[in-house]
């Protein structure tokens, strides 16, 4: 996934995404590529000093998008991972789960081509979890790209997917969940 997000290079061979080699690419384009990713990182690296609305809408603001267009498009975000009701809480106050979620959104908020998910279950009871799983899935059915590395193979199973197995960095196996 580092690789994939460009905060690691490969050690050896290339990397093609699209039409971005990523071991030719110049270090002034990897913003606009990341522009077109959607990182779920497991260790939720949330602004504390915001509130859910704002974890969210902050990569939004960034791109200059309106307020009213902000306001709208994340509300439907938090709704899609059942966290409306939580935009005006802190980071701080929310489980483990709901902090998940709210990575979860502000990684999809963006309508990334790609989306990159490390662990995103590890901290969901199995419903949510599940919900997620479906979530991710209609994700990808809109044109979505979805990358998940986890060790949670309910995640993946019969989802009639390309899994791939990978151990110590290199690849051992490759299924159809």
């Amino acid at each position: 996934l580092k690789i994939i997000y460009l905060s690691e290079k490969p050690d050896e061979g290339s990397v093609t995404i699209a039409e971005w080699d990523l071991s030719k690419l110049k270090e002034s384009s990897i913003p606009f590529l990341r522009r077109n990713i959607g990182v779920v990182f497991q260790d939720f690296r949330l602004l504390d000093n915001r509130n859910v609305f704002d974890n969210v809408a902050i990569a939004l603001r960034i791109r200059g998008m309106l307020d009213s267009e902000i306001q709208e498009w994340v509300m439907e975000i938090l709704k899609m991972v059942n966290l409306r009701h939580k935009a005006d809480s802190f980071p701080r106050a929310l489980s483990s789960g709901e902090q998940q979620r709210v990575v979860i959104a502000r990684a999809i908020v963006g309508k990334p081509t790609i989306l990159l998910a490390d662990e995103p279950t590890g901290n969901l009871d199995p419903d949510t979890a599940a919900g997620i799983s479906r979530l991710f899935k209609d994700i990808n059915v809109r044109g979505t790209t979805v990358v998940i590395a986890t060790h949670n193979r309910e995640l993946y199973r019969n989802t009639g997917r390309r899994v791939f197995r990978i151990d110590g960095g290199n690849m051992v196996g490759e299924e159809i969940g």
